[in-house]
C-alpha cells in the first residue's frame, strides 16, 4: 500500500505522511504536519503547519485544516466543512500561534458545509449534519442540527441515527447514554 501525491499538490518540508495515505489535486500540506496511514485528502484541501491527522481519515474537497485543529482516527469531514482557528481574528493584529486547540475525536462525521468553532472538543461517533456551526463542545454519539448546532438526537457507532429508544435499526445495538 504505497502513498500516492498527484502532482499538482504541494507538501512542504517536515511533513510525515503515512503509508497508503492519498494526497489529490491541489492541496497544500505545510510545515509540521503530520498525516496518518491511509487517510483520502480530496481536491483543493490545505493542511496547515502543525496539524496532526490520525488513520483513516477522508476529507473531502475544499477543506482547510488549520493550525490548532485535530483530527483523531476514522474522521469524516464533508465538501467544504470549515474549522476556525481564532475567534478574535484581526488582519492588522495577527495571533502568532496563539491559536485555540479544537479536538475532533475518533469516528467523527462532519456534514458538508457544516463550521466548527475552535476551542471544542467534538465526542467520540458524533455526527455534525450539513451546514450546522457548531459552538460548544458536542457529547460522544450526539447529532448536532442547526445554527447554532443544537443537539437534536443520538448516532450508533455505524453512523446511523437511533431510535427513541436508542437502538440502532441497522445494527440493533442499544446505546447506553448517562445524563441525556
Amino acid at each position: 500500500m504505497n502513498t500516492y501525491i498527484h502532482p499538482s499538490s504541494y507538501i512542504d518540508e517536515s511533513v510525515e505522511i503515512g503509508e497508503g495515505t492519498k494526497v489529490w489535486h491541489f492541496c497544500h500540506i505545510q510545515s509540521g504536519a503530520k498525516i496518518g496511514k491511509g487517510c483520502s485528502l480530496g481536491q483543493n484541501v490545505n493542511v496547515a503547519n502543525n496539524v496532526i491527522i490520525g488513520e483513516g481519515v477522508k476529507v473531502q474537497n475544499n477543506v482547510s485544516i488549520y493550525e490548532g485543529v485535530e483530527l483523531e482516527d476514522y474522521v469524516f469531514c464533508g465538501p467544504s466543512c470549515v474549522f476556525t482557528n481564532d475567534l478574535t481574528p484581526r488582519s492588522r493584529y495577527p495571533k502568532k500561534h496563539k491559536y485555540k486547540k479544537t479536538l475532533i475525536k475518533h469516528d467523527v462525521t462532519l456534514g458538508a458545509n457544516c463550521t466548527i468553532v475552535c476551542g471544542h472538543t467534538i465526542g467520540e461517533f458524533a455526527t455534525v449534519a450539513a451546514g450546522a456551526v457548531v459552538t460548544k463542545d458536542v457529547k460522544p454519539h450526539a447529532l448536532m442540527t442547526g445554527v447554532p448546532a443544537k443537539q437534536s438526537g443520538w448516532v450508533c457507532e455505524c453512523g446511523q441515527v437511533l431510535d427513541k429508544n436508542l437502538v440502532c435499526p441497522d445494527c440493533g445495538k442499544k446505546l447506553k447514554v448517562e445524563n441525556r
